[in-house]
């Protein structure tokens, strides 16, 4: 066994709908916990899952050939760009595992996604975390922590668990300063639900800089979160070189049909958009009038702060119908962070947040 396998402890995912009902006793459960499309998915992905129902003897394609076409033609990038991946977590794993081994190290913000830190951990990488800055990525910080035996940065944008973005114009001047032979991944699963106009448009500055990597999924807004297919889009030469690390048969026949079928339906993404714009701001008005912090989202969620633990705005919500996620466990005390749902589903919880902010 490896050593540092020792006190490190496997991912625990939020509670589920079912095991809160049996636990409680209620009837009707919402989960705002996991950044889940409240609307579901595209039915055309329902229609190309049902297209290959006859074909489940049969392994998958092993190269994604029409999902890679389909992307491929959606990006504007060439096929041998692209790698994909069991979600986004699995392309996390495999470049952990293509280039961080005892000796190295990778540098990330904190608090942020937690799997950069545990498939470091796992390939014997030493971690070097940055702390936020009111919310912020510390690009200053973390350029400070690079050194020879960095090979791997990691950026969310925007940051899960604050939403919170980084500008084009500040991204592009941290990629310059970056040394050549460090790779810089750009995690970004919300990439749809993102309206700020000095977003970075990562994929052109791939050419500029082919130690860019791209990695976005397909959990969060095509809301195919159980068929479980990320990609990443990086220099052709760099995902050769990775792809040795990548399971054969890693996406399955299910999930590489639904999202092909998905990508042809742009009209459901900004439709789902567009609602939770509008879910945001539902958010942001009561927050507003409580008088409570918050940072505005460029995601499907959103961070609020209270002045009680994390944990006891979660209780509130839970023994009331509603799954949320404590930030205590984010590394962000005193604040939980709510999916956007549905309006009414919104209106719901925010009543309940009234009703624990006037008792406390």
């Amino acid at each position: 066994m490896k050593k540092q396998l020792k006190g490190l402890t496997a991912y625990k995912p939020g509670k589920q709908t079912d095991e809160v009902k049996r636990e409680l006793g209620l009837s009707e459960i919402t989960k705002l916990a996991s950044n889940e499309n409240p609307f579901g998915c595209s039915p055309l992905a329902v229609e190309g899952i049902q297209s290959v129902l006859h074909e489940l003897q049969l392994y998958p394609d092993g190269y994604a050939t029409n999902l890679r076409k389909a992307m491929s033609e959606h990006l504007g990038v060439a096929e041998n760009q692209l790698i994909f991946g069991n979600g986004t977590d699995e392309l996390i794993h495999l470049l952990s595992r293509a280039l961080l081994e005892a000796g190295t190290n990778t540098v990330y913000p904190w608090p942020t996604f937690p799997q950069y830190r545990h498939n470091a951990i796992v390939d014997g990488a030493e971690v070097r975390q940055v702390p936020l800055i009111d919310g912020q990525q510390d690009l200053e910080g973390m350029l400070a922590q690079i050194d020879e035996q960095t090979r791997l940065v990691w950026v969310c944008n925007p940051n899960n668990p604050t939403g919170v973005y980084i500008p084009e114009e500040t991204f592009v001047a941290f990629l310059e300063r970056v040394p050549e032979d460090v790779i810089v991944v750009s995690d970004e699963a919300y990439y749809e639900y993102v309206t700020a106009s000095d977003y970075p448009q990562t994929i052109p500055l791939i050419e500029r800089f082919p130690n860019l990597v791209v990695t976005r999924t397909f959990s969060k807004a095509y809301g195919l979160a159980s068929l479980r297919v990320g990609y990443a889009i990086g220099d052709a030469d760099f995902i050769a070189q990775i792809e040795p690390t990548r399971e054969p048969f890693n996406v399955s026949r299910i999930a590489q049909a639904a999202t092909t079928e998905a990508l042809k339906d742009q009209a459901f993404i900004q439709e789902s958009v567009e609602k939770n714009r509008e879910g945001l701001a539902q958010y942001y008005a009561f927050c507003e009038k409580e008088g409570l912090k918050y940072y505005p989202s460029e995601s499907n969620f959103i961070l609020i702060y209270f002045k009680a633990s994390g944990d006891e705005v979660f209780d509130f919500l839970l023994r009331r119908g509603f799954i949320v996620r404590s930030g205590e466990a984010l590394g962000c005390p005193n604040s939980v962070r709510i999916t956007i749902g549905t309006k009414e589903q919104n209106a719901a919880i925010i009543h309940l947040l009234e009703e624990f902010v006037h008792e406390h």
